[in-house]
């Protein structure tokens, strides 16, 4: 590894293009993420150090977009441990109240019309900024088949719930019965209109959108998918073919990106970001401001930045390539611009939600 090259031997094409393959074969250990980095020594304690507090597990696929030279990688960065997650002190577990909206477990109703449904405590590899990183992996968290029924029950009873968005973990985690089982039992719901998937698998695990799967899936529009590429390395043939398959299944394709400080916070990379998506007809549809979440502080930036560097997209790209830039609170997504951002005061932001609620969120120095 004295050069930085990668040293795991690539297995046939079948195997790696194989899903559950990849699934078997995740990175779990430090040893296991040499065998496609030379690791710092920040990384290497990291990983040791952060294990009993947020999961470490990366796909191969994924961990063969990572510079295995550069610990400064915007693919490495988003899922390879640093020891500054050990470094924010008001950072919260749960910065949305996300529990506090919750009916029946897993269920996160924050809008009258529509609900979050984490139906898995798992995803594909663990994000360092996940915010769901105190549920993912813990096992307090995960749903068994009877409580999956308990809260499409809830959902039965209660006639103002027209959109459901599953999400997790990840539901594209699921077997494809799994994840049948579950759609066709709130697709059967006569007030559903939508059903939504939350997935970064087309990003991480992108041989997991089969033909079987998209096939699936169509037997139950109206179905939307909202993905998560965070930048340009992530835009791959793979990841592109899966969001082909999605596509050509009528499935309209969205992307939800984070606002990360050295991964995507700069004009040029964000466009090269949404144009890239464009190309492949996915619609840049959200860009969040990053939450105050444990363990994130070195990826928060200013609102103020994130602001500069969509009006430096504006005029210079399609329009339809301009996300909305947006910060989330345990009142909803608030757009951050006028009229619902109202500024600065003091060493918060302060936005006003779509029903008139004021949200004061801290604001870091640039």
């Amino acid at each position: 590894m004295a050069d930085g090259s990668p040293v795991q031997a690539a297995p046939d094409g079948a195997q790696w293009s194989d899903w559950t393959w990849q699934m078997r074969h995740r990175i779990r250990t430090a040893e296991d993420l040499a065998a496609y980095v030379a690791p710092t020594p920040d990384e290497t304690q990291a990983v040791s150090a952060l294990a009993d507090r947020f999961r470490f597990v990366i796909t191969p696929y994924y961990a063969s977009l990572m510079d295995p030279a550069d610990p400064d990688c915007p693919v490495r960065r988003q899922v390879v441990p640093r020891m500054a997650e050990l470094a924010d002190p008001a950072g919260l577990a749960d910065p949305l109240d996300e529990v506090a909206h919750s009916p029946v477990k897993n269920v996160v109703r924050v809008y009258a019309d529509r609900i979050a449904f984490c139906v898995n405590n798992e995803c594909a590899l663990y994000c360092r900024y996940c915010l769901r990183k105190r549920m993912v992996g813990d096992e307090d968290w995960a749903m068994k088949k009877r409580e999956l029924s308990e809260a499409v029950d809830w959902i039965r009873r209660t006639p103002e719930i027209r959109d459901v968005l599953l999400t997790g973990g990840d539901p594209l985690v699921f077997s494809d019965d799994r994840l049948e089982w579950l759609i066709a039992e709130i697709r059967a719901i006569p007030h559903v209109e939508i059903i939504r998937l939350g997935t970064r698998l087309p990003v991480t695990l992108p041989f997991r959108v089969t033909d079987a799967l998209c096939d699936m899936l169509a037997r139950y529009h109206p179905i939307w998918v909202n993905t998560h590429f965070n930048h340009p390395k992530e835009l791959t043939p793979e990841a592109a073919e899966a969001c082909d398959r999605l596509t050509r299944a009528g499935i309209p394709v969205g992307n939800q990106s984070v606002l990360l400080r050295g991964i995507n916070d700069d004009a040029e990379t964000m466009k090269a970001l949404c144009e890239g998506l464009v190309r492949m007809r996915v619609r840049p549809y959200y860009v969040y401001q990053a939450q105050m979440l444990e363990g994130t502080a070195h990826f928060r930036v200013p609102v103020e930045r994130g602001i500069e560097i969509f009006r430096a997209l504006r005029g210079r790209t399609s329009g339809y390539a301009i996300p909305q830039y947006v910060l989330d609170t345990p009142y909803g997504k608030v757009p951050l611009d006028y009229p619902y951002l109202r500024g600065r005061e003091g060493d918060d932001i302060v936005v006003e939600s779509y029903d008139g609620r004021v949200w004061r969120e801290p604001n870091p120095p640039d």
